[in-house]
């Protein structure tokens, strides 16, 4: 590999993100030498495929050498950013947002604990959307080319990749369908039904959570406006479907809020 000569480096370090170092940030899966450590991590099961060696796991924590923290509101990145990591939410949660030309944004979605970003800059090389902490969190930096090498070597973690390919593709589809067909009503249940699925996978309790995207972020994600959301919620409340309390939400009847 070529060494960058200096005014390149110096470029490519500005659009670089910025790197927190680890013992700054809450430890939790994190080694004494302060390194982010995927082998003890409570994510690993979301991020990474099951059947991993230790030896494999071992290389990851190699690749997987920072961190980053994030304060509400703060971007992790831009549209138009140069592409070179893909991140791994470890704490917390972002969205993603496009800008329309006349300064309107568009919530293109919501990422929680163990989810990706950043996947949309590996088709040009640059990203194609901003990514937008919704509340104080952490994320895991993987740097692409690294992780390409280590995908040649670990055919799991190159299948891995593939799924989480191909579920963006999965979830960008639904999303159209979602815009495309559905209701007011059938589209706000069915975002409630999808984040009770993704808690649970993480072992968070599927019938009561904690919104961190406001009720007009909602309705940016879902085309709808802030008050057809509010209205939603307390048609839904009144049927006795949800109960929300601010932004606690309590999902009181799954069934009836999946026959929606």
């Amino acid at each position: 590999m070529q060494v960058a000569p200096a005014r390149e480096a110096q470029r490519l370090s500005a659009h670089a993100p910025t790197v927190i170092p680890i013992h700054a940030v809450t430890p939790g899966s994190v080694s004494r030498h302060g390194t982010p450590r995927c082998s003890a991590c409570s994510m690993r099961s979301i991020c990474m495929p099951p059947e991993l060696s230790a030896d494999e796991l071992a290389k990851l924590d190699a690749v997987i050498c920072t961190t980053r923290s994030v304060k509400r509101g703060d971007t992790l990145y831009r549209a138009g950013d140069m592409f070179q990591s893909i991140y791994a939410v470890r704490v917390g949660s972002f969205k993603t947002v496009l800008m329309h030309r006349d300064g309107r944004e568009q919530v293109t979605g919501f990422q929680i604990a163990g989810e990706a970003l950043g996947l949309d800059g590996v088709c040009g090389g640059n990203h194609n959307c901003d990514a937008i902490a919704l509340e104080d969190s952490i994320v895991c930096i993987i740097p692409f080319a690294q992780l390409e090498a280590i995908c040649r070597e670990i055919k799991s973690m190159q299948h891995h990749i593939y799924q989480m390919m191909s579920s963006e593709i999965v979830r960008e589809s639904s999303q159209m369908m979602l815009l495309g067909t559905m209701t007011a009503e059938q589209r706000v249940a069915t975002f409630l039904l999808n984040l009770s699925r993704r808690f649970k996978a993480r072992g968070f309790s599927p019938a009561e959570f904690h919104l961190r995207m406001t009720r007009e972020e909602i309705g940016c994600y879902l085309g709808m406006k802030l008050e057809t959301v509010s209205r939603m919620f307390s048609k839904f409340q009144r049927e006795r479907l949800v109960h929300a309390n601010g932004k606690t939400v309590h999902i009181v009847d799954p069934e009836g809020l999946a026959q929606v």
